[in-house]
């Protein structure tokens, strides 16, 4: 059932939008590739969709596979021991140099289905990801338990990015 709701709205993803919906702004600093799309990052807030409204101690893992960069993003349903579920796709940096635009093409059902996003912000152990559009926006962090003030100053720099949707902290793992 998720898979259906989570194809549904990828598929969907690609529509298009209101002329004066809000508008990413491009990424200001580049990140170091080799770092940042490496290893785990958790999801500390997130753009609430109907199919991971159940998901929580969500996290996305870079690794290379099959000689390029491949995206992997898991979760727990309903609580953190919850049932593991997982969806991934090859990755292409869409900036070389800057580093800070990817696609991701996830195969469902082997229908391609393409998501773009950029980094709009980061620094040592956390970032900020979003759609061009800013229908969707994440905080990672290299820590499931950041500080609280840390994710308050994210929050309000997503809010200060021009994000005007909810936004879902979801139950990470125990530390």
């Amino acid at each position: 059932m998720k898979t259906a709701i989570l194809m549904t709205f990828l598929l969907a993803g690609g529509a298009a939008f209101a002329a004066d919906a809000p508008k990413a702004p491009e990424p200001a600093k580049p990140v170091d590739a080799a770092s940042v799309w490496a290893g785990r990052w958790y999801e500390i807030g997130r753009t609430p969709k109907s199919f991971n409204r159940d998901c929580v101690a969500g996290v996305t893992d870079f690794q290379m596979k099959d000689g390029g960069l491949y995206e992997a993003d898991v979760c727990h349903d309903k609580t953190p021991d919850g049932k593991e579920e997982t969806i991934g796709g090859a990755m292409k940096i869409l900036n070389p140099g800057q580093n800070t635009k990817i696609d991701v093409a996830y195969h469902l059902a082997f229908i391609p289905v393409h998501v773009e996003n950029w980094v709009l912000d980061h620094a040592e152990g956390w970032m900020i990801l979003g759609t061009p559009d800013l229908a969707e926006v994440h905080i990672y962090s290299r820590e499931p338990h950041p500080d609280q003030a840390l994710v308050d100053r994210l929050t309000k720099q997503i809010r200060d990015l021009g994000y005007a949707g909810e936004l879902q902290f979801p139950a990470q793992s125990k530390p």
